[in-house]
């Protein structure tokens, strides 16, 4: 490893630490040392996203987490944070990015439930309820989080051990 590989290393390291340790500001200058390094840092963009969507600066995230994703264009954690962000102001990107992140990661369950929560709003009740489906089939104890109307036609059929069973 180079020495400014391992200098942008050291610093994304203690920019992680900065995060834990609940101080957001001084990671994201660390972080932006790390893009002066190494301007294809996706780690450090997607992590800037982050720290931006979580203080709220809904803007500066988009912008950090299409940096990452024009260094990684199936990077599915970016993909998923962005779509997030856009669920209530830009349905039809939100889809896109989601189902973007779902082919990037198919077993992502939370994924499978927010396509199906973007579904809905846009009465694509179809599709919905197959990504409801999908999100429990994957991850069960996402069930209570599915809309009450898709609830009985997503559950998951009990398996042989639970249906003998009595409360």
């Amino acid at each position: 490893m180079n020495r400014k590989a391992q200098e942008a290393n050291t610093l994304f390291q203690s920019a992680l630490l900065q995060e834990k340790y609940q101080d957001p500001d001084g990671a994201t200058r660390t972080y932006q040392r790390v893009l002066k390094l190494q301007p294809r840092n996706k780690l450090a963009w997607y992590n800037l996203g982050v720290i931006a969507q979580r203080g709220g600066r809904t803007a500066e995230a988009r912008e950090a987490y299409e940096k990452a994703l024009k260094i990684d264009p199936k990077y599915g954690s970016a993909l998923y944070n962005e779509a997030i962000l856009l669920k209530s102001t830009d349905t039809d990107r939100a889809v896109e990015l989601l189902k973007r992140a779902i082919a990037a990661t198919p077993n992502a369950a939370t994924a499978h439930l927010q396509l199906g929560w973007v579904l809905a709003q846009k009465h694509h009740d179809d599709e919905a309820e197959n990504e409801f489906r999908r999100a429990v089939a994957t991850d069960p104890s996402l069930l209570s989080q599915v809309p009450e109307q898709f609830r009985d036609d997503v559950s998951p059929t009990p398996t042989s051990s639970q249906a003998g069973a009595t409360e």
